[in-house]
């Protein structure tokens, strides 16, 4: 989540060399058969280099029959303001990758106030505007298969949900009667 790294390993050719030479063999020695890669908070100015990046290591992981995915944040819009999107342009990075990740997850968090973690109308917002600049072949869409157990009452700064997944939210729903809908 550091904008400083990420605009290191984006814009110096040397430590992207590296890091690529690194990550090829870590793939090779795990017996990995495909990347991920999850640059988040990338600067606005850094989004150019970041989609350069995910096609140098497109370039070098290709004759290895190794397959590159690239995880975007949740945009509804080209030009959506703030740090975690500006960075993400999903057209050039769709065309560097393989294939993309949409995150299309985390508007309800452990620190904010009880809600979905992925409300159906704003993943559709999302899919919506990405077949519009991306192929829809190249679509993957992250799900979450977690939630949080929000104490109530909520306090902005000082309630924090720990994060659950599913055998717990169904023993919690158990334990207070409450229907699975």
């Amino acid at each position: 989540f550091s904008q400083d790294l990420a605009h290191i390993a984006l814009t110096d050719q040397q430590v992207q060399t590296r890091l690529i030479h690194e990550v090829l063999g870590t793939l090779h020695s795990l017996g990995y058969q495909g990347l991920d890669v999850d640059f988040e908070n990338v600067a606005a100015q850094d989004a150019q280099a970041y989609a350069q990046f995910i096609s140098r290591l497109r370039e070098a992981l290709s004759p290895h029959n190794i397959p590159v995915l690239v995880a975007l944040t949740a945009k509804t819009s080209r030009d959506q303001p703030g740090s975690l999107y500006e960075g993400h342009d999903y057209r050039l990075l769709a065309q560097a990758a393989d294939y993309v990740l949409l995150m299309t997850y985390e508007w309800g968090y452990s620190a904010g106030p009880p809600m979905a973690v992925a409300p159906i109308g704003n993943v559709r917002k999302v899919l919506d505007y990405a077949v519009t600049v991306i192929e829809p072949g190249k679509i993957y869409m992250g799900f979450p298969n977690y939630g949080y157990d929000w104490p109530l009452p909520f306090v902005r700064g000082e309630t924090r949900a720990p994060s659950i997944g599913n055998v717990e939210a169904v023993d919690i729903a158990a334990r207070h009667g409450a229907s699975i809908q």
